[in-house]
């Protein structure tokens, strides 16, 4: 999101009149309450208002800075329209404010909006790494009754504030069959985390290592909303998955419909922060590439996998493992660099690689992702296509298209973003 200059003194636009029929309907059924029904009742807060979207943040925005020096905040904003389903609203704008100081640290608006706001249940287009999704059709028009997600990922300059706690604008227009009726309005006034990120070893032997589905952006991690247990959220929104790579930028070399071929393909995977073992799941066989396998039942979704306690409220997951390669076992204590196991095809994976974040719950589902960093690091380029795990063996070769990178050099407590190339 881009960064604005401030409003007014408020950080408010002056609310304008006319909403929708249906808002206005409801105001005139509470003011028909009769007589009395107001005497001794406390005044409204300025700016009370009704509104045709609500809005709630589906986690705590956290703070982590990433390989290109700016401090990054990621979460979701779930909209619901109030409106009857014959009434669409236009989405014009959303500001997002630190409520203290009512600077906007971040905007979406146009084209930049409408690809980062979609029907809860609709595909991500575009994210299938094939093909480059075709431009999202602006403006952004929400039909009544609907439910939107919005994907908000701020960037904060180098030495700019965080906030403690961020507010957001929304505004644009009932479109009423009389015509377009403005409405602007501030939700969901919400505290940033105060708690830095855990800083952690790598999660893999030293070498050349491909960051896959990392932050930021249109990937299935990042933008994976999972209705689990009757309740949305996003587990994977800041794992990554690393694939080995060789000295001539190779990911695979020879046959892909091989599992020998890739070369992350049983690679020791090591605890990259100590703690206690809580979770172990082994016994599920690898899946023959490079074609997408079935859907596997929610319990398999990451495979054979390892998951360990480091903290309160903090696990760290381990997934798509070799059957059989599991070094540990529940309750074992572990020490950071400890093998865990060994990089295998298991579970929703396509290719071989290691499905690797932080969970705030020992269960994959349901859980939340919040940010972590690497101690130390040395990014070498960046992939420009879109390869992933699903489409990583149907290249015409195994070699990535590595290019220099911005941000290429030595990085400390960081995290890697999207399609990096590093070295541990």
């Amino acid at each position: 999101m881009a960064d604005r200059h401030p409003r007014n003194r408020t950080g408010r636009r002056p609310l304008r009149r006319g909403l929708a029929a249906a808002v206005f309907a409801a105001a005139a059924l509470l003011a028909s309450a009769g007589p009395g029904s107001g005497t001794g009742a406390a005044a409204l807060a300025p700016g009370t208002q009704f509104t045709p979207l609500t809005a709630a943040v589906m986690t705590e925005p956290a703070p982590f800075e990433a390989t290109d020096g700016r401090t990054h905040i990621s979460y979701e904003l779930l909209t619901t329209s109030a409106l009857s389903s014959s009434t669409p609203l236009r989405l014009d704008q959303v500001d997002v404010l630190d409520a203290r100081s009512h600077q906007v640290v971040g905007s979406l608006s146009g084209q930049p909006l409408a690809e980062a706001a979609n029907p809860v249940g609709d595909p991500l287009p575009g994210a299938d790494g094939y093909t480059p999704a075709p431009p999202a059709p602006t403006p952004t028009v929400i039909q009544g009754s609907q439910q939107w997600i919005i994907w908000i990922d701020l960037a904060l300059d180098h030495g700019q504030p965080v906030p403690e706690v961020l507010e957001h604008h929304l505004s644009g227009a009932v479109l009423t069959p009389s015509g377009p009726s403005a409405f602007e309005e501030t939700v969901q006034a919400t505290p940033t985390a105060r708690t830095a990120p855990l800083n952690l070893s790598a999660p893999v032997v030293p070498g050349t290592w491909f960051a896959s589905e990392s932050c930021c952006g249109n990937t299935h991690h990042r933008r994976g909303l999972a209705p689990v247990n009757g309740r949305f959220g996003v587990p994977q929104r800041l794992a990554i998955d690393w694939y080995r790579v060789g000295a001539q930028g190779q990911a695979w070399e020879g046959d892909p419909g091989q599992l020998a071929s890739y070369l992350s393909f049983r690679q020791p995977v090591v605890a990259a922060a100590g703690g206690r073992v809580v979770e172990v799941q082994d016994g599920v066989p690898d899946n023959p590439p490079p074609v997408t396998p079935p859907v596997p039942p929610i319990a398999d979704t990451v495979g054979n996998h390892v998951t360990v306690e480091v903290a309160p409220g903090r696990y760290l997951l381990y997934g798509h493992l070799e059957a059989g390669t599991l070094h540990v076992r529940e309750g074992d204590c572990v020490e950071p660099g400890q093998v865990l196991g060994l990089i295998g095809n298991s579970g929703n994976s396509t290719t071989p690689h290691l499905h690797f974040q932080v969970m705030t719950t020992a269960e994959f589902f349901p859980t939340d992702s919040p940010p972590f960093t690497f101690r130390e690091f040395r990014v070498l380029g960046q992939v420009e296509p879109r390869i992933w795990d699903d489409n990583l063996g149907l290249q015409p070769t195994g070699v990535l298209p590595i290019a220099p990178s911005p941000y290429d050099g030595p990085h400390r407590a960081r995290y890697p973003l999207d399609r990096e190339v590093l070295e541990f």
